[in-house]
């Protein structure tokens, strides 16, 4: 009666896998494999070349979309067919997989979870050497060697479809308003611990999370999209991150939105976090996150008085204990450096002047004398800053958007910036100069905002470490760019890489074919 039941169970969840089927052997032998295992005759069908016609940027074999049924929109034991490139669940007499095997003569289908290979409806598993490059797209994988020499070459590599691409340089596909989230994804990719760190699953594999904890689920499609963008083997020079965009609406409880624009700066800020958070540092336990970007600065408070008191009353008041300026200690992800005030009138020629300020103009804030007035909901106080400790990479966040009840300001002041030997030594406490050596950066990445608040777009610069060229990425576009047209740009989001980590970084090596626009 037991066994009765247990096979109508499993005919009923259509889960025949291998696995299951040796385990029931056990004591009988191995099971003998399957003649036509190695000749199965319909390897030839498998469509891994784009249908032009249909959609000239769609692969047939994509893998880049979320793992589950096109029919009954489950998870559970999913195989993609290799011919037309749909997914559908279990392959027994009743399912899903078989029933399109049967209707639409496709025969050979990939378990998305144990990277097997079956033919339907004959049901038997196919071995062949020829099927690798298959499951290397699905789930790339990189060795110590490998990782090693990402920066140390510029080989151009040709996609299955005939384009060439540089692996990390690499369109990432809009769907319809998350050029916000791909310029941040696009920008920490080439951000070389980070990048190492995930393109090995075994780092993070391991870390525990308490029971039905979400966030590990962003470690995990950061990962898988970080080995898809350095993936040398792709059979198309772009990736979609749709599975990595999903974690992200899930995670942040639909603060950030596939469909609707968001602000590249408050993702960063919570990816930062929550990655951190997920990857199990804490305020003293670090995290590659905090190894990567967490500086530290001390900060000077001061409390304001009411400024409806009178002059004798506010000079009461300053003398006493909680008038006082207050120090403390911080740390920080990235540093957010402030714009002066745009014109609010035209020139002679009717035209708005667009103003540029330099970047060390508005690197004063934390000169440790400059102060600013911070208002809050009951209190008003007055803070300057001073650095102490010095991230391997630094971020800046030129603040460009004032919001009201109304409407959201943008400020188009251009930042004049150099590319390389931005000298933070000034910024620095006196005993911090001391124990730091070098305190100069060069920029490896910066996130451009064009257009108006709302409706704007999203580009990005990244330097190519291997070639010591700059690459500009928006959506699926990427072309080459002089450094000199950088600056010009309404930076919004600036990584620049300490000196210290310069003299790592190979020298730039000749690249004799350029990568046009994919």
């Amino acid at each position: 009666m037991m066994v009765s039941l247990k096979r109508e169970r499993e005919a009923e969840v259509e889960d025949d896998d291998d696995e299951g089927i040796a385990a029931g052997n056990i004591g009988r032998g191995r099971v003998p494999e399957d003649r036509r295992s190695r000749h199965c005759p319909y390897l030839d069908t498998i469509n891994r070349q784009d249908e032009v016609e249909r959609a000239p940027l769609m692969s047939v074999l994509d893998f880049d979309f979320e793992k589950l049924c096109s029919i009954s929109l489950s998870h559970i034991n999913v195989y993609a067919c290799l011919i037309c490139g749909k997914y559908f669940q279990g392959r027994g007499l009743k399912s899903h997989a078989y029933t399109h095997s049967v209707q639409f003569t496709h025969h050979v289908f990939l378990n998305l979870h144990t990277l097997k290979f079956y033919c339907l409806p004959d049901n038997y598993e196919i071995i062949d050497s020829s099927l690798e490059d298959v499951t290397y797209v699905l789930k790339p994988t990189f060795t110590q060697l490998h990782i090693s020499g990402l920066d140390k070459q510029g080989k151009l590599y040709r996609a299955y479809d005939g384009t060439t691409y540089l692996p990390g340089i690499v369109g990432l596909n809009n769907i319809k308003a998350n050029d916000y989230a791909n310029v941040v994804l696009q920008a920490f990719s080439n951000v070389p611990p980070l990048r190492n760190y995930f393109l090995e699953e075994e780092n993070y594999r391991g870390i525990r999370r308490p029971p039905g904890d979400i966030m590990f689920l962003l470690v995990q499609r950061f990962g898988e999209l970080m080995r898809k963008l350095w993936n040398p083997r792709n059979f198309k020079a772009h990736v979609s991150p749709h599975e990595m965009l999903q974690a992200v609406v899930l995670c942040s409880k639909k603060n950030f939105q596939i469909t609707k624009q968001g602000d590249a700066v408050d993702f960063m800020t919570w990816f930062l976090n929550a990655l951190h958070g997920a990857l199990g540092g804490t305020k003293k336990k670090k995290s590659i996150i905090a190894k990567a970007f967490q500086g530290s600065m001390r900060i000077f408070s001061k409390k304001l008085p009411h400024p409806d008191l009178t002059p004798e009353e506010k000079q009461a008041l300053l003398v006493t204990e909680e008038y006082q300026e207050q120090m403390s200690e911080s740390t920080f992800l990235f540093l957010t450096l402030d714009l002066p005030t745009a014109p609010l009138y035209k020139d002679e020629k009717e035209q708005l002047i667009i103003p540029q300020v330099p970047l060390f103009s508005i690197l004063g804030k934390f000169n440790g004398n400059t102060e600013k007035e911070y208002k809050t909901y009951k209190e008003n106080f007055l803070k300057r800053f001073q650095l102490t400790k010095l991230p391997p990479y630094l971020v800046f966040c030129i603040k460009r958007f004032t919001k009201n009840n109304f409407f959201v300001e943008k400020n188009p002041t251009i930042v004049n910036f150099p590319i390389t030997n931005v000298d933070l030594r000034e910024y620095l406490t006196e005993e911090a100069q001391l124990t730091e050596k070098n305190t100069t950066y060069d920029l490896v990445a910066n996130v451009v905002h064009d257009g108006k608040p709302t409706e704007g777009a999203y580009r990005i610069h990244v330097l190519h470490h291997g070639t010591g060229k700059w690459y500009e990425m928006q959506d699926l576009q990427v072309t080459d760019i002089l450094p000199q047209m950088i600056t010009l740009s309404e930076a919004y989001i600036q990584a620049s890489l300490h000196s210290s980590g310069r003299d790592k970084r190979p020298t730039a090596t000749t690249q004799t074919t350029t990568q046009g626009s994919k």
